[in-house]
């Protein structure tokens, strides 16, 4: 499907009346794991006729961004690097690029929305060559079809947001957009994260003495000594759609035998998580011996103690890892892998939290712990073969984003072709059903898919 995109023009955002300025202070899980944008793509069919003429709809974007920025005006100002791979966001209302664009393509070429080359086009795309403190956090794409469809693309930093806050910002935008008023106020006092100064409590200076397994660095393929070679591989990425039969067939075969120390049956995502995990064992076909971990995050939001208020804007999540070897991993029930990436989460708990901190505090540079996702790039955190790293969405507002022309028929994320990056989604089909967006090298990809269901359906 060629789907040819003609810009029309480039906009600066800015806040609608003055905010404030200055350095805002950055939490240590701020500025670990991915420092680069996560792009997602909103698809809305032909808005109503009272929304013409043709450049409502812009205008109305346009107007409610510039509101929204108000209160949330940290997405308009600029990383700047400091010592040691450290980061400072300034506060500098130098805005947001909005983009104009249109297809003569069809929202019905995009099928089943699956995303590929094309939707490079739909998203704004950054330079990550340019000065790091040219880079904006937020930048938004609008694109109409022939059809009269729409493409809202959203690329926005990882630095600034973690995936709940990203989707609490668009839900507030979406409310001005409507004329309504915020829904819960943002704030941005990283203190509750111990950002910037000491805890006044004595357990952050001198903090439990927990394991942090998760900063190690990544396994690599046996017989390697680096992971240069799999970071060249070429990749390629698919949505697994998954039923809610299939979801169910899946928790009955995981939960069968549990043993009694997980009295709760395992959730979806630590179910999925593992089913995902073994496919891949077996479609990379690695040694029995071969180390492997599983990359996820925990959010802190309600396992702090006291819990962080509502409207809480920044990065509240721990990236965690279970770990095994692969011939473990397919040689044994689904349950027992669930059963590993269940200890890993219930071992985050408040303390963990603070001890995680205070690590990354006291490391003298944090380049290590910092994730590029920019296909073919030599820097920074890999998770790919023999790893993976999956996130939950789940949890996340990714639906019923409605500007005042109703909402979305379809979001995506719009590129996770990375090698071992998945994501599972909530299916906006079917209640209890699930989509899977899984990147993995090319040579992999058709075994894991096949994989994949027929593991459910044994």
């Amino acid at each position: 499907m060629s789907m040819r995109v003609r810009y029309r023009g480039t906009y600066t955002i800015k806040p609608e009346t003055e905010t404030w300025s200055g350095h805002l202070p950055l939490s240590e899980l701020d500025q670990i794991c991915i420092i680069t944008h996560t792009p997602t793509t909103y698809f809305y069919k032909p808005p109503p006729e009272w929304l013409h003429p043709a450049d409502a709809i812009f205008s109305t974007l346009r107007g409610s961004l510039s509101r929204a920025l108000v209160p949330f005006y940290p997405l308009a100002g600029r990383l700047r690097w400091l010592d040691g791979g450290r980061l400072r966001l300034d506060c500098n209302a130098m805005g947001v690029p909005l983009i104009e664009a249109e297809s003569e393509a069809e929202l019905s070429d995009l099928g089943d929305f699956c995303p590929g080359p094309e939707y490079e086009q739909i998203v704004p795309s950054l330079d990550y060559t340019m000065p790091f403190h040219e880079l904006p956090l937020l930048l938004v794409q609008v694109t109409k079809f022939k059809c009269g469809g729409l493409a809202l693309g959203v690329s926005i930093s990882h630095v600034v947001t973690d995936g709940l806050s990203a989707t609490y910002f668009l839900d507030e935008w979406a409310r001005l957009a409507r004329g309504e008023p915020l829904n819960v106020e943002p704030y941005f006092d990283k203190k509750v994260l111990w950002a910037g100064e000491e805890d006044p409590s004595s357990t952050l200076r001198s903090p439990p003495n927990l394991e942090h397994p998760e900063f190690n660095d990544p396994p690599l393929l046996i017989g390697h000594t680096n992971n240069l070679e799999q970071r060249k591989k070429k990749t390629t990425m698919a949505i697994l759609r998954v039923t809610k039969t299939q979801v169910e067939t899946l928790k009955k075969a995981a939960n069968k035998d549990r043993p009694s120390h997980h009295p709760r049956p395992y959730t979806r995502f630590e179910i999925m998580a593992a089913h995902i995990w073994r496919c891949a064992c077996k479609a990379r076909k690695h040694r029995p011996e071969q180390a492997t971990s599983l990359y996820f995050y925990v959010d802190a939001r309600s396992r702090l103690r006291p819990p962080l208020k509502p409207g809480f804007f920044g990065n509240a999540v721990l990236q965690v890892a279970a770990a095994g070897t692969s011939g473990e991993l397919v040689s044994s029930p689904l349950g027992c892998t669930s059963s590993k990436i269940r200890e890993v989460i219930e071992a985050v708990t408040h303390d963990h939290f603070k001890s995680a901190i205070e690590h990354i505090r006291r490391q003298p540079d944090l380049t290590r712990f910092q994730e590029l996702d920019i296909l073919g790039s030599t820097q920074g955190a890999f998770y790919g073969n023999p790893n993976l790293g999956v996130s939950s969405w789940l949890s996340l507002m990714v639906y019923g984003l409605d500007f005042g022309w109703g909402r979305e028929i379809q979001m995506a994320p719009a590129t996770h072709e990375y090698d071992g990056e998945c994501v599972v989604i909530p299916s906006l089909e079917e209640a209890g059903g699930l989509l899977v967006t899984v990147g993995l090298q090319i040579e992999h990809m058709e075994d894991f898919k096949k994989l994949f269901y027929e593991d459910i359906a044994e």
